[in-house]
């Protein structure tokens, strides 16, 4: 019935966990009643817990006390009169009580900027301290949610030592302790908590799971389980993901105006495409992007602003930041002090021979200049004059691969194995099935550098590193 993402406490599974649901609803708590405590307090009360709302601001708890809505949105003013008429909502500035009462407690207090560009934590220590405070005298396996926007390690680093300094209990035995980011559009919060995009629970005991599973299981019968700070880092890339859906649109925008372009004619067609566009596809962590479009169409569109003198820096930023990804790889080979490099995968994808701007290529190059012996091997590569002809395309692009491109020969073995067999780094850059086994049979001392992840068993290996895992 769940989903299960990850490992708990990052080493081990809990398998068999089965959901055991109870007519019994939790009583909760919510410790601050802004945007997204507030929401939480009348949509929990919504599907039947009793709960209690908690802040330190008296006007807030005044407000909410009487049913009414401490901000503008949608149907808030509603569920929060409804839950307060059902007996089943109260608010209170007395946070130990608040605690005492209930059987979870979700926190929802401010995470600003600090005065150095970070997160500032201080609200959820001061919580934790009370949180604490209130779970010494009480009796029972008490459970605390921490719902802000917060950097990984925040719940675990932060907030669980203060709980347990003050509470005289141990995580995951005393209490428990869980990172639940919420996904509320303003506006539309109250839709959005009935029906999500996706519910993470982030936790380190299964216990606490269950019982985060049971709460959503009306709103959401599938939730997605994983660790803490998986947790925490989805809530950060998701609105950066978000933002930076709207900085290109804005550039797509301010490219078409000066050549009167419809932009919105544009984007309309461009997000009707849910197979690439909109999609899991490219989204996964992994090496640089290359080939015959993409590098030679971005730098057409940068080209193409710079005429029109318009400024598009997240599109400008596009190849430097490709480019520091190959940069990586050259690093981590560079780092293990390796004199022979097996790369496994040179054209620039899986089941092609096309050689165009193929990010392998950059690596093999950076990696012989720096007095590497590199040999390689790629199923689709036959060395031969049809391969040299396709450095035509791209000699005004990386006019410094020609002499790689035209001594291919010289380094291409005709097997996996045979490439493997005595390198001390094997490099994998594309995610062919064959390659496993190959792992498997190289020589002991050889480390893999993957950049593609080529299977999760090779993650077991002491002599093992992934590019961005």
């Amino acid at each position: 019935m769940n989903m299960f993402v990850g490992n708990f406490e990052t080493a081990r599974e809990l398998d068999g966990f089965e959901l055991k649901h109870s007519d019994q609803k939790k009583a909760i708590s919510v410790v601050g009643l802004g945007y997204v405590g507030a929401v939480s307090l009348a949509c929990l009360s919504d599907l039947g817990h009793r709960v209690v709302g908690t802040d330190i601001d008296g006007q807030k708890v005044e407000s909410i006390s009487w049913g009414e809505s401490p901000i503008h949105e949608d149907r808030l003013g509603e569920l929060l009169t409804q839950g307060v008429a059902e007996d089943l909502l109260s608010a209170t500035t007395d946070l130990k009580k608040a605690v005492m009462e209930t059987d979870v407690t979700f926190v929802s207090v401010g995470t600003p900027t600090s005065e150095d560009g970070g997160c500032d934590t201080r609200a959820i220590e001061a919580v934790a301290r009370g949180i604490g405070e209130a779970l010494a005298a009480k009796d029972g396996f008490h459970i605390v949610v921490l719902r802000c926007s917060v950097p990984p390690g925040t719940t675990l680093d932060i907030m669980k030592p203060v709980l347990e300094q003050y509470s005289g209990k141990i995580a995951g035995q005393g209490f428990g302790i869980c990172f639940n980011p919420e996904f509320l559009r303003e506006g539309t919060a109250i839709a959005d908590f009935h029906a999500p995009p996706k519910t993470v629970i982030g936790v380190s005991d299964p216990k606490t799971a269950a019982v985060l599973a049971e709460i959503y299981a009306p709103v959401d019968e599938n939730p997605i389980v994983t660790t803490v700070e998986v947790a925490e880092l989805v809530k950060y890339v998701d609105n950066v993901w978000h933002a930076t859906k709207v900085v290109f649109a804005n550039e797509v925008g301010r490219l078409c105006k000066p050549m009167g372009i419809d932009s919105h004619a544009v984007m309309d067609i461009f997000v009707q495409d849910t197979k690439l566009n909109l999609s899991p596809y490219y989204l996964k962590p992994g090496f640089a992007f290359g080939g015959s479009c993409l590098p030679k169409e971005v730098r057409a569109v940068n080209h193409l602003a710079e005429k029109l003198g318009v400024a598009t820096p997240l599109m400008d930023s596009l190849t430097p930041s490709n480019e520091k990804q190959v940069e990586q790889a050259v690093d981590l080979v560079r780092d293990t002090g390796a004199k022979k490099v097996a790369v496994l995968g040179v054209a620039f994808k899986p089941g092609t021979d096309d050689l165009r701007e193929s990010p392998a290529l950059e690596l093999i190059a950076q990696l012989q200049e720096e007095g590497a012996e590199i040999v390689a091997y790629d199923p689709a590569i036959q060395p031969g004059p049809h391969i040299t002809k396709q450095f035509d395309y791209m000699r005004y692009a990386a006019p410094h691969l020609k002499n790689l491109v035209d001594g291919l020969a010289d380094f291409m073995q005709e097997t996996p194995e045979d490439a493997a067999r005595d390198a001390d780094v094997i490099v994998v850059t594309q995610k062919l099935p064959e390659l496993r086994s190959v792992l498997r049979c190289k020589k002991e001392e050889a480390t893999v550098v993957d950049l593609v992840r080529i299977s999760d068993e090779a993650r077991n290996s002491s002599r093992y590193i992934g590019i961005g895992w």
